[in-house]
């Protein structure tokens, strides 16, 4: 089959519509948390908007990737699967790690030699073989190829596969249901992009809803950015960040062809932004979250002060961060 027509038949799956995210959310409750939504009057008046933010950082796994890992361990599973094997800058990785012990299921998840070490940690306290290298997802995916090919295990890929699409999109499907049993409604949301994953995903739990959906990048990786004036994804010239969930250098096929047309905007963060976010989170909401999802929130201060939204939920997708970061971000922020 063409890649073309590839990309026709997997956008033609039910599981990736509004239908299959609501039904992807009613498969996996109870196997994840219900994350609160978390509201802080100080941050509103910050914002000069009101943020609901989605506080996936006390998720199992410490992000909303346990979402999608747990949907495709699964289905792999019931196929009778012999081991995964998954690339990742870190959360997919733990998630995978964390899905695939649930089934004594055999897992290697590849991450760069640079990971954060509390990452690495945690997925081989969940019982997965880890193998670092490189720097760049060409690098990640190279060393993929080669124990698929030797052990003959499944790849969950963190940006092509249906069910981890669908899964990260539960998240926000859930914002929106927590949002409304307040009495309320979204004008916007703002997701953080790194594959993509999350942000497909929202496009899809949002369609129809007349709620905007806007990315948020760091300004060292703007792989999205590049991919919508490109008019496709391209890879680009990855600068470092303090932001290490959101380092993969070119967004996912999928991801780009689920949300070039129904996303409403990209904003690209500065270091100094995200580090700012995430001081404010940590001090006004309470919160302590990844560099990664701190960008979703500069992405939506952003928003609040352009004045186009009054209410906007945010995915602060995870809390696996470097205390040693944390602490050089509050005394000396980048």
């Amino acid at each position: 089959m063409s890649i073309a027509a590839h990309l026709v038949a997997v956008v033609d799956q039910p599981l990736l519509s509004y239908e299959g995210v609501h039904d992807a959310r009613d498969r996996i409750a109870g196997r994840v948390l219900q994350t609160p939504v978390v509201r802080s009057e100080e941050l509103d008046r910050v914002a000069g908007a009101r943020l609901w933010l989605k506080a996936e950082n006390l998720q199992r796994g410490g992000s909303f990737k346990m979402r999608g890992a747990l949907l495709a361990v699964e289905r792999l599973v019931a196929a009778g699967s012999l081991g995964v094997v998954a690339q990742s800058t870190g959360n997919h990785a733990i998630a995978v790690a964390m899905a695939a012990a649930q089934h004594r299921l055999p897992a290697v998840l590849v991450l760069p030699v640079d990971a954060p070490p509390t990452k690495v940690r945690r997925i081989r306290e969940a019982g997965a073989e880890v193998l670092q290298a490189g720097t760049t997802l060409a690098e990640r995916i190279a060393v993929l190829e080669e124990v698929r090919s030797a052990r003959g295990y499944d790849e969950i890929d963190p940006y092509q596969n249906l069910d981890v699409v669908a899964g990260q999109g539960t998240a926000t499907a859930d914002l929106l249901h927590q949002v409304a049993a307040a009495g309320d409604r979204l004008d916007a949301v703002v997701l953080p992009v790194g594959g993509g994953s999350a942000l497909a995903g929202a496009c899809l739990a949002t369609a129809g809803q007349g709620i905007d959906v806007y990315g948020a990048e760091p300004a060292a990786v703007p792989a999205l950015t590049a991919a919508l004036r490109a008019g496709g994804p391209v890879t680009v010239d990855a600068r470092p960040t303090i932001a290490d969930g959101l380092r993969p250098d070119r967004i996912g096929q999928l991801p780009y062809d689920l949300a070039h047309d129904a996303v409403t905007g990209v904003y690209t963060i500065e270091e100094s932004a995200i580090a700012e976010a995430l001081r404010l989170v940590l001090v006004h909401a309470r919160l302590l979250v990844e560099p990664a999802a701190a960008t979703a929130v500069a992405g939506a201060l952003r928003l609040a002060a352009e004045g186009r939204a009054r209410d906007i939920g945010v995915l602060v997708s995870g809390g696996n961060v470097e205390t040693a970061l944390v602490a050089k971000l509050l005394n000396n922020p980048t």
